[in-house]
Formats: structure tokens, sequence, C-alpha cells
């Protein structure tokens, strides 16, 4: 079976978004760019973890290439609106790889299907000296028969994507001052209180 790979270099908007209310949402990634709208699933750790390696990789490459990194993101503060709709899941990503290309100037994120043996988030890490600074494991390389969802970002908008990703994972439901678990509209069974509802 053949593969699609959903290339966006660079994408009109590259966001990181959810469906549904708190405690039950499901995570997207989405990418829109010549008439193209893509959107593909994810958990909520893994946009956790892609906002925090880009970061890293930011960090990185002003460090090793001296790469100028903006200090504000000025994207994110126009950028509050909701994923375009339809959301329709292209895919459930399994692997996230991330590179900073230094002739462009740019980063790299692709977002891999999970395969039949995914059964954790995969997001590894490579410290190759020559060449595009990689966040992906080169011993579990995923199937080439698997989509992809492939984007290129300045570091504007790589910083942009960033903090929306960091604020969209930080609106879910607040914790529990006592026990730290998130708490339903109902409240929830505490730990800290021996089990009576809070």
């Amino acid at each position: 079976m053949t593969h699609q790979v959903h290339a966006f270099e660079p994408p009109e908007r590259f966001v990181a978004g959810t469906v549904g209310e708190p405690g039950d949402r499901t995570f997207f990634l989405q990418a829109r760019g010549g008439g193209r709208v893509v959107s593909v699933a994810l958990e909520k750790v893994q946009v956790s973890l892609l906002a925090e390696k880009l970061e890293e990789l930011l960090t990185e490459a002003s460090r090793r290439f001296g790469v100028d990194l903006p200090e504000v993101p000025v994207l994110a503060i126009n950028d509050n609106e909701p994923l375009d709709t339809p959301v329709d899941e292209e895919f459930r990503v399994g692997t996230l790889g991330l590179a900073f290309d230094v002739d462009t100037t740019t980063v790299v994120i692709e977002a891999i299907e999970a395969g039949e043996s995914d059964a954790e988030v995969e997001l590894g890490e490579d410290d190759d000296d020559e060449g595009p600074v990689d966040v992906e494991d080169d011993d579990d390389e995923p199937d080439d028969d698997l989509d992809r969802l492939r984007v290129r970002l300045t570091p504007e908008a790589t910083r942009a994507f960033i903090d929306r990703a960091r604020r969209v994972v930080a609106a879910g439901r607040p914790p529990c001052p006592l026990c730290g678990q998130p708490l339903d509209p109902a409240g929830h069974l505490c730990p800290r209180h021996n089990g009576y509802h809070r």
C-alpha cells in the first residue's frame, strides 16, 4: 500500500488544537496551505513533548549555528482561533520527528502515522554535529509505508506554535489543590481525603 506525505513547506497556518470538553478532548495538529487542510490526531503528552523539544531545538540551533531567536511570539498573539472545520482526522500520530535545516534556517516537523507496532509515544533525540539537528532515533526508523505530515517553519512560526501548544495543553481541567489530579466539573474522589468526594 502506498503512503501519503502531506507536505506544507511552509504552511499558511500550523497549530495544535482540541475538539471536545476538558476531560474528553481530542488533540490535533492542523496544517493549512494551498487550499488544503490536514488534521492529525495525537495524545496530550505528545503535544506537550513536541513544544518542549521544539524549544530545545531552537536553543540548540542558536547555540550551534548562531540562529537569531525571536523574543516574543508575535504570531501567537493573533492566532487564538479554533481549528478549521470540519476537523477530519487523516491519521493518528505514532512518531514525531524534528530537524533544523541550517541552509534555510527552518524547523522541519514530521508527524508519522502510528504503525501496528507503536505501543507508546516516541520522541527520540540524535546529536549529530553535521547538517540538521534531528530529534528522531535512527535505530527505530518508522515504516516507509506510513502516512506523514511534514511542515517547515521559520523560528518565529515555531515559537508561535510552541506558545499556542502550551496554552492548549494548560487549558484542560484544573488540578485538585490537594492531590494534583484533574478536577471534573462534578468534583472527584480525592485520595488525600480518604476517598471522600471533593
